[in-house]
């Protein structure tokens, strides 16, 4: 970084923010194996905060990648770069004072720990959909698992890549056993009751 940049402070406080919007502004951070239905959460309960009158937004791993992030494969390297890039866009729409959902495999402990570094007190949730890869690959709505299996894609989450499974999730839905619904409505509970929504 260049000695040259020099922050300026907003005019507007996250604090004020939060004011005007009603509602704290934080990170919900879906993380989980392809085909486990992190965006389908993600989205139908970003819907369900909308209609709460809740400023939210999905930043969604393919679409992200369609844009900001089209420049990265799917090496190590660029997964890394992948999660520091959106871990410094949710913060940006944390600061706006904004309920933002990640909805990225993001394989690595350690790079959402970055992103949780990157935060406040309370403001990163990290989300755990919890589905096996059995079940992920049955599902397999973009034909992405039989193309890992005939290796025409390598380094494939949950194939010939890793998965790290959160440790200490603040939040985790089993979308194996559970409904879309049934998550959305466990997740409006959870952040009820602990008062972010």
């Amino acid at each position: 970084m260049t000695s040259n940049i020099v922050w300026h402070k907003s005019s507007i406080s996250k604090q004020e923010r939060r004011q005007q919007n009603k509602h704290q502004s934080f990170i919900l951070w879906f993380t989980g194996l392809s085909a486990s239905g992190k965006s389908s959460v993600a989205n139908a309960f970003a819907r369900t905060l909308f209609e709460r009158g809740n400023q939210a937004f999905v930043l969604d791993g393919d679409n992200v990648r369609h844009g900001l992030n089209n420049d990265l494969g799917f090496g190590e390297a660029d997964r890394k770069e992948n999660i520091r890039r959106i871990g410094e866009v949710s913060k940006l729409f944390v600061e706006s004072g904004q309920i933002v959902l990640t909805a990225f495999i993001s394989p690595y402990r350690a790079d959402r720990q970055i992103v949780r570094d990157l935060m406040g007190e309370g403001e990163f949730l990290e989300v755990y959909v919890k589905c096996s890869v059995e079940t992920c690959e049955k599902r397999d709505p973009k034909g992405l698992y039989k193309k890992a299996r005939n290796a025409e894609i390598p380094n494939f989450t949950g194939i010939s890549a890793p998965y790290e499974e959160p440790n200490y999730p603040e939040v985790m839905l089993d979308t194996e056993q559970h409904s879309i619904e049934q998550c959305v409505e466990q997740l409006t509970a959870i952040l009820t009751d602990k008062g972010y929504i």
